[in-house]
């Protein structure tokens, strides 16, 4: 049954009324133990036709109808179509089998190559994207906040010995977790991560099932099945013991530490991290008090909270990000994966996402005159003058501001004045001093963070510079009580908007 139909009560079909199998008891027991649903939830098996998946999808229709758990079972097939007519097998199989078992099956096909070349990505993460994508959109349309994938523990061995030979810490070696939440309430589970390939191949030859073969699953030049076909048969021939089972050791202790590190770092939180939709500003002082785990932590979720994906990012890069926080160097920066960049600014770290759509002041290679009064464009930047005389109610000009705005001696000032971008050797006399200072000297004197200058722009008469925006104006264009007409500028930073 394909589509989007209602919910249905599935009825026991070629299942006995007791779980027949000890494979089926211990995947009941894993779904308990780890809470990964409730019985009343609708859960989204996802079936691909392969032998994991299949057994899956027989498991847990064995164990609903058992009783033992309950939840509504509803079944998902994603056709990748990267194997023409034998994704399309694929897909007719699953929902064959789905229907012996009266369960809904609801099928999508996806552009996989496509969507690899338009955002630049490999074939492999363009399906696991989209795959990802899908079975979210389906769960969302069906109202089921838990969808079941079938990785079990060889995928977990395999997975952390990827991710060693990428490079990773402590949560890299939690191998893959038994729940993931994605969107906030939409959940990926793991019923299947308590048993072993050979387990699931016995299973289904005992239950005589028949699943679907993928032949790029054989093709090594994929470093997963490089490490599936190659690699884990020579450590394996190497040692008297279960290299997938000590590795799943391994995972189930890392979870655990894991897990007491997530808790420290969720009270320190609010304490070290200050953040908007923009950048994540972390007190160094704070910072530099916890232990180096939860640092790592720290930056990680940092990131996260920015939209970086985890995928790239290594623990070479935790660990550069951390010795820039050492260094006591101010405006030093380093890049990450995704156009992510870390900076320290004085006694803060800042995480910022490069704006490819902004135009920089520092990007701007011409003046402008602006119009007195009027409105007038530089780059992406709105200049607002307005001229009016000392004795207007000049509160009533104040109001509504929404951008950067000084206030200047009119007559003081040698028309026409120029909006430019800083230059080599440019100096002003701030207001309140006397002596005239260079313009970078005095924004490292103010402990101006970098990501501002970058943007300071200089607006100048015709003999002298009157403000250093959006910092300081220049003490000989103040007002004054002898002042007649004032001159009132509003720079406003319209990228910043977008």
């Amino acid at each position: 049954m394909i589509g989007s139909q209602a919910w249905l009560d599935v009825r026991p079909v070629l299942l006995c009324t007791k779980m027949p199998a000890e494979f089926e008891k211990n995947i009941a027991d894993f779904i308990q133990s780890n809470r990964l649903w409730g019985p009343e939830e609708r859960i989204l098996l996802a079936i691909s036709g392969g032998a994991d998946s299949t057994a899956l999808l027989y498991a847990a229709a064995a164990i609903r109808d058992a009783g033992a758990l309950g939840g509504k079972l509803l079944c998902a097939h994603i056709n990748h179509q990267l194997r023409g007519a034998e994704a399309d097998t694929d897909e007719e199989f699953v929902v064959a089998e789905a229907d012996k078992l009266n369960m809904v099956v609801i099928t999508r096909r996806v552009d996989v190559r496509g969507f690899a070349r338009e955002h630049k990505l490999s074939v492999e993460t363009a399906a696991r994207e989209l795959r990802i994508k899908t079975l979210l959109d389906i769960a969302r349309a069906n109202e089921a906040n838990c969808i079941a994938t079938a990785h079990q523990k060889n995928d977990n061995a395999e997975t952390i010995l990827q991710r060693i030979a990428r490079g990773t810490g402590l949560r890299g070696t939690g191998g893959i977790w038994p729940v993931r939440v994605f969107d906030g309430d939409k959940r990926f589970v793991r019923p299947m991560l308590c048993v072993r390939r050979d387990q699931i191949i016995e299973y289904l030859q005992k239950r005589r099932l028949k699943w679907r073969q993928d032949h790029t699953n054989l093709d090594c030049t994929y470093r997963r099945n490089y490490i599936r076909h190659k690699l884990m048969p020579f450590l394996q021939q190497q040692c008297s013991i279960s290299v997938v089972e000590q590795l799943w050791l391994l995972a189930q202790s890392a979870q655990k530490f894991y897990s007491l590190i997530c808790d420290y770092t969720d009270k320190i939180w609010p304490q070290v991290i200050d953040c908007d939709s923009d950048s994540v500003r972390m007190d160094l002082k704070k910072f530099s008090s916890v232990h180096p785990a939860v640092k790592v932590e720290l930056v990680r979720r940092s990131l996260i909270s920015l939209g970086s994906g985890e995928r790239a990012l290594t623990q070479e890069h935790f660990a550069r990000v951390l010795r820039l926080a050492q260094q006591n160097i101010s405006d030093k920066k380093i890049e990450l994966p995704g156009g992510f960049v870390a900076c320290r600014e004085y006694e803060k770290l800042i995480f910022t996402q490069v704006a490819k759509s902004t135009l920089a002041a520092g990007q701007i290679t011409k003046s402008i005159k602006p119009q007195i009064p009027g409105q007038s464009r530089f780059g992406d930047y709105l200049i607002e003058a307005a001229v009016f005389t000392a004795q207007m109610d000049a509160g009533r000009h104040k109001a509504g501001k929404t951008g950067f705005v000084e206030w200047f001696d009119l007559d003081k000032l040698s028309l026409p004045l120029e909006i430019r971008c800083r230059q080599i050797g440019d100096s002003f006399i701030p207001l309140g001093q006397t002596e005239p200072k260079k313009v970078g000297k005095f924004l490292t004197a103010q402990r101006v963070p970098q990501r501002i200058r970058k943007k300071t722009l200089i607006v100048a008469d015709s003999e002298k510079i009157i403000w250093v925006w959006p910092i300081r104006i220049a003490e000989q264009a103040k007002i004054t009580d002898r002042t007649r007409k004032i001159l009132r500028l509003q720079i406003t930073d319209a990228g910043t908007e977008r």
